[in-house]
């Protein structure tokens, strides 16, 4: 069965600050990262089991692929849904985000230094063994994700993101993508989350 691409949940010229022009273009890259998930996942129903080992093998490299591609279609999935509000901060999530990081503007400045720090992406999560939320930090989409963090809002940071509209940057995209966040459509996930 193949994962059906979601359509952008904004139109590309609502965003204060990200241009159409760059919404169009990271929503292409999204949609071939869900081309590419499919792709490899109907490739591994077909590997050579006998063949497989830690080393090199066909089924070593579609796994590694498989990880960086359905990654990449579900960061930039809960990235764009967290797009398209004007910014105010709304909802029980903001009530969780004041227990767990003392108040909405010391998780902001957390958040956008995160940002500042990681190569691809800042994610916030709700950390399931501990039980509170956490900002974790990924390089890659396949590297820096925790077992049992679940992502609520994701916060990209590829050069992609933000190069055509404000060259290298990226303190200028972080203050406009802050402008842009949904915040009810963040607390929509965290009650999904919670439930």
């Amino acid at each position: 069965m193949n994962y059906q691409a979601k359509q952008l949940p904004f139109k590309p010229d609502s965003l204060k600050g990200i241009s159409d022009k760059t919404s169009l273009t990271h929503d292409k890259l999204y949609q071939a990262y869900v081309a590419k998930k499919d792709q490899i996942q109907a490739e591994l129903k077909n590997v050579d089991l006998t063949t497989a080992n830690q080393t090199y093998s066909q089924l070593r490299a579609l796994k590694d692929a498989e990880t960086f591609a359905v990654n990449g279609a579900y960061l930039h999935e809960i990235y764009f849904a967290g797009l398209g509000g004007d910014g105010a901060p709304k909802g029980d999530i903001i009530e969780q985000i004041n227990q767990d990081f003392g108040s909405f503007e010391q998780f902001t400045a957390l958040a956008k230094a995160c940002a500042m720090a990681a190569r691809g992406w800042a994610v916030l999560a709700w950390d399931t063994f501990e039980q509170c939320l956490h900002i974790y930090n990924g390089d890659a989409h396949n590297q820096g994700g925790v077992w049992g963090a679940l992502p609520i809002l994701t916060i990209d940071v590829y050069e992609h993101a933000y190069f055509m509209d404000y060259g290298s940057d990226r303190k200028a995209y972080l203050e406009a993508l802050f402008q842009n966040i949904d915040w009810q459509a963040v607390d929509q996930r965290w009650s999904q989350i919670k439930r």
